[in-house]
């Protein structure tokens, strides 16, 4: 029985990239999609002191819900990944759309009880709609090099929404709260889902429409076979622990060290956000090109080696402007890192690109977890050198696996 094709084995015909908007254009209910999936936890997060007060708890007992959707979002990702390329894409991400769409009717309840299944489902749901609608963007062109960018162009969306969802969802606030921002997003996430299922009706699913049978665990198997896809998973968790933990403490940095106010700090967020968008956009498309001289895999060795000299400078850098150079620095560096790997594994996986992006997520969401607790280690010990050290190990962790991913021979 043939196994699901692998474009890293059999290399395609070079093929032209289409532009981004004329990409965008095809893509767009994916992009609306990925858009939306950012929504409700957004909302928790503004919203957090008057929902905290409607649940009757502290702020601290009612974000640590949050928890729950990052250990939902880890046992679903990679109890599903097998499962991700057996249905059609668009039924795939109707089910995280209307999974996403009851969770936020349940936070809009507001108590203790309905907020953790919000926070449950929430991530079970992104867990499932992130590589599903990723796989979908990839699977709408032939060539490896436009599949990928396909996929990176909806991550470059995810980010982009990071930075933009709160102030857009500030102005309808103000009218309805958070409640009504909640049921907005619900209203908007169960008709996405109704025309994802309407357009996934009668849509093979990648696997069989390639008459390829596998059974669950043998999913795995062929999984770990990908040239590459052990370590570029491994790199993904430890630079997204690197990047998220450090982004758990900018805050009280910038307020110890500067003494920087919320408001203030609010612009040092944008610019973080902006250049992560920035920086996934613009990798990704230029490792579409897949110039030799500057592979995917060049890339992602040279965005961790920015990143560790950003992280191993920033935390005793002694001027703002420079702090804020560095804060850029690490937004470029670490979105270039998730663009190679998205590029990558969409590349090398094949028709188990859905499977290999479901286990990506998942790990990054573990490497969250890690990151914020073994950075409160380090600062617990050692203060902000502490942290440096800490996240400057994992980033040349991720170095030494990346020497790993070599481009694969032709032929």
């Amino acid at each position: 029985m043939s196994a699901p094709q692998n474009p890293a084995v059999v290399a395609p015909r070079p093929m032209e990239v289409p532009g981004d908007w004329r990409m965008a254009r095809r893509l767009w209910p994916f992009l609306v999609a990925s858009a939306v999936s950012l929504i409700p936890f957004t909302v928790f997060g503004m919203y957090l002191v008057p929902i905290a007060g409607a649940a009757g708890g502290s702020v601290a007992e009612i974000g640590g819900l949050r928890g729950l959707g990052g250990l939902a979002a880890l046992i679903v990702g990679f109890s599903l990944a097998p499962l991700i390329d057996r249905l059609a894409r668009e039924l795939v991400a109707a089910g995280g759309l209307a999974l996403l769409g009851v969770s936020a009717a349940l936070g809009a309840v507001g108590n203790v009880f309905a907020l953790a299944a919000f926070c449950l489902l929430i991530g079970a749901s992104t867990s499932i709609l992130a590589p599903s609608i990723g796989a979908a963007a990839a699977d709408r062109f032939r060539s490896p090099a436009a599949a990928g960018r396909a996929a990176t162009l909806v991550s470059a969306t995810t980010s982009a929404m990071a930075m933009l969802a709160a102030p857009v969802l500030a102005v309808p606030g103000l009218i309805w709260g958070w409640r009504g921002n909640l049921l907005a997003a619900s209203a908007i996430s169960l008709a996405l889902s109704a025309a994802f299922f309407w357009r996934g009706r009668g849509r093979k699913a990648p696997l069989a429409a390639q008459g390829h049978r596998m059974s669950y665990l043998a999913t795995y198997r062929a999984l770990v076979r990908i040239p590459g896809a052990l370590p570029l998973l491994a790199v993904a968790m430890l630079r997204t622990a690197a990047f998220m933990g450090y982004l758990a403490y900018l805050a009280a940095f910038y307020d110890d060290k500067f003494d920087l106010a919320p408001g203030w700090f609010a612009l040092v967020w944008s610019l973080s956000g902006a250049s992560f968008f920035l920086g996934n956009l613009l990798a990704g498309r230029y490792i579409a090109l897949d110039r030799p001289w500057i592979s995917p895999e060049k890339m992602l060795l040279a965005g961790l080696g920015l990143a560790l000299i950003g992280v191993a400078a920033f935390y005793f850098s002694p001027t703002l402007p420079l702090t804020l150079l560095l804060t850029a620095l690490m937004g470029v560096s670490h979105a270039t890192v998730a663009a190679c790997v998205t590029t990558l594994l969409v590349r090398r996986s094949g028709d188990l690109r859905g499977s290999a992006l479901s286990v990506n997520a998942a790990g990054m969401s573990l490497g969250t977890f890690l990151g914020a607790a073994l950075g409160g280690l380090g600062l617990g010990v050692g203060g902000y050198p502490g942290t440096s050290l800490t996240f400057a190990s994992i980033t040349a962790i991720a170095i030494l696996l990346a020497l790993r991913v070599r481009r694969p021979a032709i032929g």
